[in-house]
């Protein structure tokens, strides 16, 4: 039996007076994520391009693992070098059961530095998976609505802003959060103004600093402690690494934000496919330059406002913010003009945390937030400015 002969054949126990009528949503989820809806319009119709939600999701999903891959390559890289300077062969915690007998734990080799690091963010990937889906069916189950695919990208995007040693049960915590408060109470995908995956970062950011930004989060080793080359930079220390390296993504931080190179390519594809506005890339980008290049030429006793762009741009989550982030459709905002604004927004706000705050370093998250909050009113100003326009013309 085919897997579509067995869902159509127990698809009558979730349709409506089935024994699990309530649990329809998760069944067509199931089904539609695997095959095209058995619900198709079938006249004529008015259609914009072969953009659809599901297209729209599993691609940005798909582009996601491009930083994913990056990401734990240098996730175990680091933890390698740091077994390898403190002297230990094996890893001692769960994790160990199967790496110790697969990997040699050699910074050298590509394949053991790869296990390693997927060995801490496939158990997080699952978790913030598994934890968010419970809320998202349970509220599409109340109110009747479809489960459909934004929820894979909010849940690899929150797992990729999260350290790696963070303890699974507050990562399931935090994913929670993000989709319960930030998406679900205002009517689920569509209809959240602000980004569910930074919502729930945010949130883990103020309930336990300690263990999301210590410097004893970013390498997976238990024990061993060092800081983000943007954490040294605020604290007036060597960076630590050479802008290239930190290009490419030698250096602790986050899952997804250590590899620009990585982000980047995953944003020409997001741009060519038409997924994600360039616009509101271009913006964030030219907002940093503009505001860092500002703060560059004033005397400060401050650190961080000799800072370059250039080096903005590679430190802390500032790529991966403005290609995944920012350039959310829900969040962000709709008209051309106004992705242009909403983009230098975040761009402005994102160097103004950093520089003139040195206790948060990292200022991409709350800017991005920030820029959400100003989003509906970017594009109301932009219509008006239209209409006027237009009238003034007729």
């Amino acid at each position: 039996m085919s897997l579509r002969s067995f869902l159509d054949d127990i698809a009558p126990s979730f349709e409506k007076g089935g024994k699990y009528e309530a649990l329809y949503p998760a069944y067509e989820a199931v089904d539609t994520a695997l095959y095209t809806p058995s619900s198709t319009t079938a006249g004529a119709s008015h259609v914009r391009d072969g953009l659809n939600l599901k297209r729209v999701m599993i691609t940005v999903w798909l582009c996601a693992f491009i930083p994913v891959f990056a990401g734990s390559y240098f996730i175990g890289l680091n933890a390698n070098e740091a077994m390898q300077a403190m002297g230990l062969t094996s890893v001692d915690n769960w994790r160990g059961i199967f790496l110790n007998g697969l990997v040699g734990f050699d910074p050298n080799s590509v394949w053991d530095c790869l296990i390693h690091g997927l060995a801490y963010f496939v158990p997080l990937y699952i978790t913030v998976f598994l934890a968010g889906i419970v809320f998202e069916i349970w509220f599409a189950s109340k109110r009747g609505h479809e489960v459909n695919e934004g929820y894979f990208v909010t849940s690899i995007l929150f797992t990729l802003t999260l350290p790696p040693s963070i303890p699974l049960w507050m990562a399931a915590v935090g994913v929670i959060f993000g989709v319960v408060i930030a998406k679900e109470v205002f009517g689920g995908t569509g209809k959240n103004f602000l980004n569910p995956a930074l919502t729930g970062r945010a949130f883990l950011y103020f309930a336990y600093p300690a263990q999301m930004s210590g410097d004893a989060v970013w390498v997976a080793v238990d024990g061993w402690t060092q800081a983000t080359p943007l954490g040294n930079a605020a604290s007036d220390l060597p960076y630590g690494v050479d802008w290239m390296s930190a290009f490419i993504g030698t250096m602790p931080g986050s899952v997804g934000e250590t590899s620009t190179l990585a982000i980047l390519i995953a944003g020409v594809l997001l741009c060519l496919s038409r997924i994600a506005s360039w616009r509101v890339m271009a913006g964030v980008f030219l907002g940093m330059v503009l505001t860092s290049s500002l703060f560059n030429l004033l005397p400060s006793t401050n650190p961080m406002f000799a800072m370059p762009f250039y080096w903005h741009l590679v430190l802390g989550g500032f790529a991966f913010g403005a290609v995944f982030m920012a350039t959310d459709p829900v969040s962000a905002a709709m008209t051309n003009n106004g992705r242009w604004f909403y983009g230098i927004l975040i761009g402005f706000m994102c160097v103004l945390i950093r520089v003139v705050n040195p206790a948060f370093p990292e200022g991409m998250m709350l800017a991005i937030l920030f820029g959400n909050l100003f989003a509906p009113l970017l594009d109301h100003f932009v219509m008006q400015s239209n209409i006027k326009r237009r009238l003034a013309r007729g």
